[in-house]
């Protein structure tokens, strides 16, 4: 296992990644990212250099500061060689179960190796299954209102997935670090916003209920898309395989359904387990 820290070599790895698309999506994200300010600070790890079949990306270790936050916590994998992925996720080095996390990529067995040895070790808390979707970019500017800390409690409240203070936390992290776009009506209240993360995935793409079926949600994703574009990310995000009405308008703006399933895993060890 080695953490790379060398520009050139971080840029070659991006080179590589590019070559693995769609695939490998989420993973080259976030290395663009590092080697963009890495605004989230994180780091990459492989399981060797130069021949390397694994990468993960993860928070470096000072930036975790609360071991049951999972949002903060946030990983990415792609893989050549799903034995050595299993053996770089019992590697203690590169993950720690002690501590929640989630993990993200597109592969089927990089969610099924990480599901086998939670399941073994019993911490596993949560899991989240999503289409993915890789979008065609058109041209297009829009000149909407800013999101500040201010907006932070009403994206969590409005998160399934969130409500709770370390997604807030997170939330307020990608609102300050990472592109996004929001519509605001003319009292200056939030009518509809999108956001992206560590992965240059676009993602939490929402609209109040009130001013649904005017296309909101299009007008701010594509807005945050030009953005990430114009820093030369691959634009892809996800929606949760029930929800039909996303789809249908991810699509008429040009994203395509990839053969592909998008895992968002949660781990959360026992409250034993991480000492508490």
């Amino acid at each position: 296992m080695q953490i790379l820290t060398c520009p050139s070599k971080l840029k070659l790895l991006e080179t590589v990644l590019q070559r693995h698309l769609p695939q490998a999506l989420p993973a080259n994200g976030a290395v663009m990212h590092i080697n963009r300010r890495n605004p989230a600070q994180h780091e990459v790890v492989v399981d060797s250099w130069p021949e390397f079949k694994v990468v993960l990306t993860r928070p470096r270790k000072e930036v975790v500061k609360d071991k049951q936050d999972c949002y903060s916590n946030f990983h990415t994998a792609f893989y050549w060689d799903v034995d050595a992925w299993r053996t770089l996720l019992e590697n203690a080095d590169a993950i720690d179960w002690g501590k929640a996390f989630q993990l993200q990529g597109l592969q089927d067995g990089l969610y099924e190796a990480a599901r086998e040895i939670a399941e073994s070790r019993k911490p596993l808390s949560h899991e989240n299954h999503c289409f993915s979707l890789y979008f065609r970019y058109r041209s297009g500017h829009f000149h909407f209102g800013s999101l500040n800390s201010s907006h932070s409690a009403l994206l969590n409240e409005n998160w399934s997935v969130g409500r709770n203070d370390w997604s807030l936390r997170y939330l307020d992290s990608l609102i300050h670090n990472f592109p996004s776009a929001c519509l605001l009506d003319k009292e200056e209240q939030l009518v509809s916003w999108c956001l992206s993360d560590p992965m240059g995935s676009l993602a939490h793409g929402y609209t109040l209920p009130q001013y649904r079926g005017q296309g909101c949600v299009a007008a701010v994703t594509r807005a945050t898309a030009v953005k990430l574009h114009a820093y030369g990310f691959p634009l892809f995000g996800g929606v949760l395989a029930d929800n039909q009405p996303s789809k249908q308008t991810l699509k008429r703006q040009g994203f395509h359904i990839l053969p592909l399933a998008k895992y968002a895993l949660f781990f959360t060890p026992s409250l034993q387990e991480i000492g508490l």
